[in-house]
């Protein structure tokens, strides 16, 4: 099945694809990778959400604003490339959960995200390589950030 078909299956709802507010491109392609600039879990009505985890927050709302990053990460690729048929697999995600300095389930609230790229792009090609760690604080409060690096199928 194509990635576009199960993402049409799965009738999931995309966020804006967001407009840099910084110096920075959204999305490089380097040769046959896209690398994908850190995102924040945009909503569709094109709000941020915001909360620090383990304050503001629980883990499991933290999950869901990384399946929400996730899905604005989607956007950009589909409003870059036309299709998500052009990625061939998962390389990397990199996350960035903003929490207490108690809170230690940063892989479960990165997971959210890495769920939505199977769900996507299959168990084969949905998985790649990851880093999930705790920082003080994300830009506009934001509960989490990531950043990802996707190959693309041979044109």
């Amino acid at each position: 099945m194509e990635h576009e078909e199960r993402f049409v299956e799965l009738n999931l709802q995309l966020p804006p694809a967001p407009e840099p507010k910084g110096v920075y491109t959204p999305l490089l392609r380097v040769g046959n990778h896209i690398y994908v600039s850190g995102h924040l879990p945009v909503n569709s009505d094109g709000t941020i959400q915001r909360g620090k985890i383990g304050k503001d927050i629980d883990q499991e709302e933290g999950k869901l604003a990384a399946r929400q990053v996730g899905l604005t990460i989607l956007a950009t690729l589909i409003s870059n490339l036309g299709s998500l048929n052009r990625i061939k697999r998962v390389i990397k995600v990199f996350g960035m959960v903003n929490a207490t300095t108690d809170f230690e389930k940063q892989p479960y609230v990165i997971n959210g995200c890495s769920e939505l790229f199977v769900e996507v792009f299959g168990r084969e090609n949905g998985i790649g390589v990851r880093s999930a760690f705790g920082v003080g604080s994300l830009p506009e409060n934001v509960p989490v950030e990531i950043e990802a690096i996707f190959e693309l199928n041979e044109e």
